[in-house]
């Protein structure tokens, strides 16, 4: 029997075919393990192994490269509940998708952020402070995206749908409004139909955008209290709008996120990138591999990755299937599409 300390109050002990982990806190242990064990079955599926509950202590059974895959990511779990953090769902996922790359890394004093509602940790731990919640990003790309869009005034997400582009960009551009480094909020899409004709549905302008602006909506609920929001925007410090509502203005002392970029024109994309002001950041995000633009028609999106590369100043963030934090299968589903060549453009 080897013993290794892990920690002053925790130890784990690795036989020939299993690998026993400690914890001194059952209190926090019950939590580990989740509601009728539904994280520890979690973690058997997502790492081939075999968990057993002896008292505070787990066994696990399986190949010694697996135990100890398994094994790190229950300590990583573990220390998120000694923080006082929960642990949900969605955290027990991006630790058996990603891995040691779900925890986070120590960053170096130049990349941390500046604004002060951005907390960096110990360990490299960052979080977006919001009015209504605490948000986390949950891979490194999303950690290295966030750093981004505090520290640069232009930045651009892209990446497979679910990989937190657009909301991770929301959520530090209300964390700015609420600290007073910006004086509002606009959110823009292009208005481009996947598929469907808006024209063709009853009601006003309005009544036909709001369906297609919602995502945007719905985050920025997330962040702000509900009879906060409808108040913000009856006074102009958050507009939700169509990218055409852009045309003529200069965006200054704002925070700007055009969502669904890969569906802006050229020219689209260039009049939306000469809106920034004095004062103001940027955020665009996209899917370079969802275009419902026009048969023959070139995304602005696509282009300007390809003309603004090397320019000094802006910040190029790129998400793959693995930092996809929505549902586990669409990480399968962006990677089965990828595999049949429909991933690209």
């Amino acid at each position: 029997m080897v013993s290794s300390p892990l920690r002053d109050t925790r130890t784990a002990e690795i036989l020939h075919d299993e690998t026993i982990l400690e914890f001194p806190d059952n209190r926090l242990l019950i939590d580990l393990c989740g509601p009728f064990d539904r994280n520890l079955a979690a973690f058997e599926q997502g790492f081939d192994v075999v968990i057993m509950r002896r008292g505070n202590r787990l066994v696990l059974h399986g190949t010694e490269s697996a135990r100890g895959e398994a094994g790190a990511a229950l300590e990583a779990l573990y220390d998120r509940l000694e923080q006082g953090r929960p642990a949900e769902k969605g955290d027990v996922d991006a630790l058996i998708r990603m891995g040691a790359q779900a925890a986070p890394s120590a960053g170096t004093a130049d990349e941390a952020p500046t604004a002060r509602q951005l907390d960096m940790f110990p360990g490299g731990r960052i979080e977006i402070r919001t009015r209504r919640k605490v948000i986390e990003p949950r891979s490194a790309v999303q950690r290295g995206y966030v750093a981004e869009l505090f520290k640069r005034e232009l930045v651009f997400g892209i990446g497979p749908a679910g990989t937190g582009k657009t909301y991770l960009a929301v959520a530090a551009a209300v964390s700015m409004f609420i600290e007073g480094q910006v004086e509002k909020i606009i959110l823009s899409r292009p208005a481009v139909e996947a598929g469907e004709r808006l024209g063709f549905l009853p009601g006003t302008e309005k009544e036909k955008m709001d369906p297609y602006m919602r995502p945007l909506y719905d985050a920025l609920g997330d962040m702000l209290p509900s009879k906060q929001l409808p108040k913000l925007i009856e006074e102009g410090k958050v507009e939700i709008a169509p990218l055409a509502f852009m045309r003529g203005r200069t965006l200054s002392n704002a925070f700007v996120v055009l969502d669904e970029a890969q569906n802006t024109t050229t020219m689209q994309m260039k009049m939306f990138l000469t809106r920034m002001g004095e004062g103001s950041r940027m955020a665009i995000t996209g899917d370079p591999t969802q275009i419902d633009l026009p048969r023959g028609v070139p995304s602005g999106l696509v282009e300007s990755l390809r003309v603004l590369d090397g320019v000094d100043g802006i910040g190029f963030v790129r998400f793959s299937s693995a930092d996809v934090i929505r549902h586990p299968m669409v990480a399968k589903v962006v990677d089965a599409y990828d595999r049949a060549g429909l991933g690209g453009v």
